[in-house]
């Protein structure tokens, strides 16, 4: 009985699939600010396309050296803060195919990461990262009109004290982007040092 045992626990502690967790597809990226680092999962299993369009952003080190340009405060810990590269034509790539989060089933909880559009399919390099739970920015096929949401593809898993903080930052009560955005203008941006995926 106890040689068994012994067979069955030497089975147990040498099998891989028993024994061990599979490492997750799912990359984590370190995005290292002049306010603190933030360490996002991006969800490339549930939102394929859209996580992709980030990495590849990251990868080509397009989100370096650009800054927090956008915060929106509702209220306390609710709004959400924006990122990008501001339509730059040297940083841009090609428009994506729209994920609704019908689709994908990541929805906008705190800290994740989304992607503003107008159109459906007009994405490209701007991300916005919810503070507080934000279902109104959720596909709703029961809404008239574009009810397709925006496309949700990471979260926060680090640093989302950082994000808050960026966001409760004074804004400027009179400057704009592009005619923009007033009141939604940090007063003194916070900049984005590097964008880099973390070793698995």
């Amino acid at each position: 009985m106890r040689r068994i045992l012994l067979l069955l626990l030497a089975l147990l502690v040498g099998s891989p699939t028993l024994a061990q967790t599979p490492p997750s597809a799912n990359p984590r990226v370190a995005i290292e600010t002049s306010a603190g680092r933030i360490v996002v999962e991006v969800y490339a299993d549930k939102a394929p396309i859209s996580a992709r369009n980030f990495l590849r952003y990251v990868d080509a080190k397009r989100l370096d050296g650009i800054s927090f340009y956008r915060t929106v405060k509702v209220q306390d810990r609710f709004g959400f803060v924006q990122f990008g590269v501001q339509n730059a034509p040297a940083r841009m790539f090609p428009p994506i195919k729209h994920e609704p989060t019908s689709q994908t089933g990541v929805k906008h909880l705190d800290g994740t990461l989304s992607m503003p559009r107008l159109a459906p399919g007009t994405a490209r390099g701007e991300f916005t990262i919810s503070v507080g739970d934000q279902t109104s920015f959720d596909a709703d096929p029961s809404r008239p009109g574009d009810n397709l949401g925006y496309a949700a593809f990471a979260r926060v898993v680090e640093g989302m004290d950082v994000v808050v903080g960026i966001m409760d930052a004074p804004v400027s009560p009179t400057k704009t982007l592009v005619g923009s955005f007033k009141g939604e203008v940090p007063a003194a941006p916070v900049k984005i040092l590097s964008v880099r995926r973390l070793a698995p």
